[in-house]
């Protein structure tokens, strides 16, 4: 396995609120990829002392432990775990039924000599290259069909959050590991694949700079970096060009890639 991973922040005066790591097991067969995108609460109360950074990091580095040393647990297992290990370091000291409680975006991928499985909840992407080159996004659309409109008002947001009719992030319930996007391609059919922060996925799906197979080429070429360099470039120029595409000129934006090992 080859891989690559480059992080921006989306302003100096704010931590980094993305996590990701890869991974390759010790038998040297398969490997593992995990990206996470932290939650950036308004402003206020989240009934958590930590924050989300904190949270990320122990969220991030269970899911990287388990996933890379559990073959035997499927992935939302995993999660599942992940998630109530990070509740239960934090439950005598915060509040975790705050609706803003510290949450995040997931995407897992994992791979053997036979399949390679996926997991995404919320809206960073996966995307898996077959040998022909051609491209194929995994994604978890339920934050996108909610209306701007709502999305405005905290109170509508918050009425969303983690729920049925709504969208599903990674919080302190282990169950929304259920509600995750799941699925196995043979590994016959993936030649490399890619976990993208919304921050990093700007470049196709805000800025339409190019297509999913487009984005792949630009990390085959140039690396996460590369495509993290070409994000904060249309940003910079939407933005002195008056722009409103967006609430935020920058967001904390993340990229991994992974060329898998040839069989």
């Amino acid at each position: 396995m080859r891989s690559d991973v480059a992080t921006l922040p989306g302003s100096p005066e704010r931590p980094n609120e993305d996590w990701a790591a890869a991974a390759l097991p010790a038998s040297g067969a398969g490997g593992t990829v995990v990206l996470l995108d932290g939650v950036t609460p308004p402003a206020g109360d989240d009934g958590c002392v930590h924050g989300v950074p904190w949270f990320t990091a122990r969220l991030g580095g269970t899911l990287t432990e388990l996933s890379a040393s559990r073959p035997d647990m499927p992935l939302p297992e995993i999660l599942s775990a992940a998630i109530r290990r990070t509740a239960e370091a934090h439950r005598d000291t915060c509040d975790l039924s705050h609706v803003r409680t510290p949450q995040a975006t997931v995407v897992l991928a994992r791979w053997d000599e036979t399949s390679v499985e996926h997991l995404v909840l919320s809206d960073s992407a996966l995307l898996l290259e077959a040998p022909d080159g051609s491209v194929r996004a995994v994604l978890d659309d339920r934050l996108d069909r909610v209306p701007d409109e709502i999305l405005r008002s905290l109170e509508a947001t918050d009425g969303l959050r983690n729920r049925e009719g709504g969208f599903f992030t990674a919080a302190a319930d282990p169950s929304v590991a259920a509600r995750a996007v799941t699925g196995t391609t043979p590994r016959a059919e993936v030649r490399a694949l890619a976990a993208l922060t919304d921050g990093a996925s700007r470049w196709v799906d805000l800025f339409g700079a190019g297509d999913w197979t487009e984005c792949f080429g630009v990390l085959r070429t140039e690396g996460p970096s590369g495509l993290l360099r070409r994000v904060r470039a249309l940003e910079t120029a939407d933005a002195e060009a008056g722009g409103v595409r967006r609430w935020k000129t920058h967001d904390d934006a993340t990229a991994a890639y992974a060329e898998l090992r040839d069989l």
